[in-house]
Order: structure tokens, then sequence, then C-alpha cells
């Protein structure tokens, strides 16, 4: 097995090389690879060095599974050359999410159709991500009609210029000395806006659940609306979910399928305060969900709160699942 990460310096690249080895993902060969002004560095893993390499060099290496976390533009560009090559391209990046001859895959949620024929496959976004793992053993169930979405996000799916601006603005530094990503200052804020704004209104992030939902539950006529808000909080998304199905439910059904859905931990007792928090979810692989009462406003509708960690299940995470789905289904 010859594995390449691509992008491994970056912020999601380093989680993807700390979940390989948490998870101990077998390879025989690892290839990591980087822009040009970050080749030649030396990397530690595993207690053993490793030194970056450039993308072409990577190609010609012919890797069997090759996970990219290097942006949109690079990816349009490197996937179909290592494809070429006979590699199997996991991306991080949302280049080939929405290309109709391209999966969006979750590993929880439609991991079982993968085949030997996909060589490019797409990561969904860490919102997207998060949202159906929770939902998907009760969409199964009682089918889905309406999801309505607020998402709470953390400053960490920026990047880590973002993480700079907060700890700036935190320390007191001069506004006009900040590095501002945002465009408005995140310490002691909330910015109701992630991404850039489309035409319709809503941002590219709402946007990505919309779309991104209907393509991997594979039903465009979903209803679906998301408010994207940015968060001064690390190491972890949050979402307050309001979903309407076509049957009505029973709430003890509710919480068993949530209980026994393969990465979701159920965490909810209100009478202790027990509920899922991005404190606690950071650093783990797992989607929480907690707050789950049924909406008594409307029939047959569901209130959830849903947190997970954006850079592991939300990036890096699933993209070592899907490897590993891969490897087990004799794929690659």
């Amino acid at each position: 097995m010859k594995l390449a990460i691509v992008g491994a310096t970056g912020l999601v690249g380093d989680t993807i090389l700390k979940v390989l080895a948490e998870r101990k993902f077998h390879f025989d060969e690892l290839l990591l690879v980087a822009s040009e002004r970050s080749v030649g560095r030396v990397m530690s893993f595993n207690g053993n060095d490793y030194t970056v390499i450039g993308l072409p060099e990577a190609v010609a290496a012919k890797p069997d599974i090759a996970i990219f976390s290097a942006g949109g533009s690079v990816s349009l560009e490197w996937s179909p050359k290592f494809a070429e090559a006979g590699t199997t391209v996991i991306d991080n990046s949302s280049a080939w999410r929405m290309d109709a001859h391209k999966k969006l895959i979750i590993s929880e949620v439609n991991g079982d159709e993968l085949t030997a024929a996909d060589k490019i496959i797409a990561n969904p976004n860490c919102t997207t991500m998060q949202l159906l793992v929770a939902l998907a053993p009760l969409h199964r169930r009682f089918r889905i009609d309406r999801l309505v979405v607020s998402t709470y996000q953390s400053i960490t799916g920026t990047g880590a210029r973002a993480v700079t601006q907060y700890q700036q603005e935190k320390e007191g530094v001069q506004q006009n000395e900040v590095e501002m990503v945002y465009p408005h200052p995140i310490f002691a804020n909330c910015i109701p806006q992630c991404d850039s704004f489309t035409e319709n209104g809503y941002t590219k992030e709402e946007m990505k659940v919309v779309n991104e939902s209907h393509k991997i539950l594979n039903d465009n006529t979903l209803r679906i609306t998301c408010t994207a808000v940015r968060v001064p909080v690390w190491g972890g998304h949050s979402e307050s979910v309001n979903v309407s199905f076509h049957e009505d439910f029973d709430m003890k059904e509710v919480f068993s399928l949530l209980r026994n859905a393969d990465g979701i931990v159920l965490q909810d007792d209100p009478a202790t305060s027990t509920y899922p928090m991005p404190l606690d979810a950071f650093g783990r692989d797992e989607v929480f969900v907690g707050r789950v009462r049924r909406d008594e406003s409307a029939p047959r509708t569901l209130n959830m709160w849903v947190v997970a960690d954006n850079l592991r299940k939300g990036a890096a995470t699933n993209t070592v699942q899907i490897a590993a789905l891969l490897v087990k289904k004799g794929l690659v």
C-alpha cells in the first residue's frame, strides 16, 4: 500500500496524519506532498522522518491512494493526473463535490456506493458531514421532508489565518494591525456570514448544505434551508436542526436509532444538563447529538443539536475512513 497525503503541511493535512496514526492505517510507503515552497521540508510521523515532495514526483510514484487537502484549484489540476496514473483520489476540497460523475461520500451514510471505478471521490463539506451522519438513521426510517439548519461554526474551519485574527484581537492588538480574514472582528462576536454571498442572498457555505445533502441522499425534492454563523470557538461546529419527516415517529424509537447508529454519540439528559458541546467534541471522531425533542409547533417534526470536530470528522477522519473502506472492499 502506497499512500500519499497531498497538502500534508496544512492544518487538515496534519490532522489526517494524526488520524492515520490513531487508527493504525496500514501502508508500506508514505508520501508527504505539498507545494513547491514546502518541498524538501522534513516532517516526522510515527517516529520516522519524511522529506516533503512535489506533485509531479508524487504522480510519478503512482500511489494507490492519494488523500488531497490542498485546495480546489490544486485538486482540479492534479487529481485527474493522479487518477490517470491509476491512483484513487479522495479529495477534501469543494472541487468535485457537485460533479455529476464523482461520488460525494460519507462513510457511515453512503460508503456502500463506492466501486473500483471511482478514481476521484469527493469528501463533503464539514457542516453537511455532521448533519447527515446525525440524520441518516432517521431519514432511512421516517424520510425527511424539510430541514431548517442553523450552524455555529468554529474559526478553525477558515484556517490558520482566522486563528491568528482571533488571537490578535484577544490580545488587544490595534485593529488596523490585525490580520483580518473576516469582514468584522471575531473575538467576542458572532458573524452571520460563512464564505461569500451568492445571488440568492445565501452564502456559499449555506448552499453547500442544501446542494450536498440533495446529492448524498439522492433526493433533490428535500426542502432545505440554512443559516451559517461564524463563532469565536475552537475545535468544533455546532448545528441547530429542525427536521420534518413524511412519517410520524415515536420518541423512544428516535432515541434508539440515534443511540445505535455508527458514528453517533447520543448525549441527552436534561436533568443533568448533558448535551453536546464543542469543548467535548474537540479531538473526537464521532458526531454528538443531543437536545432531541419533538417540535410541538409542527407535526412530524423534531429538534436536535449536533456537534462535531470540524477538522476531524468534518474533514480528515472521513477521508481516512473512505480509504479504509476502499481497502476493506478490495477496491485499491
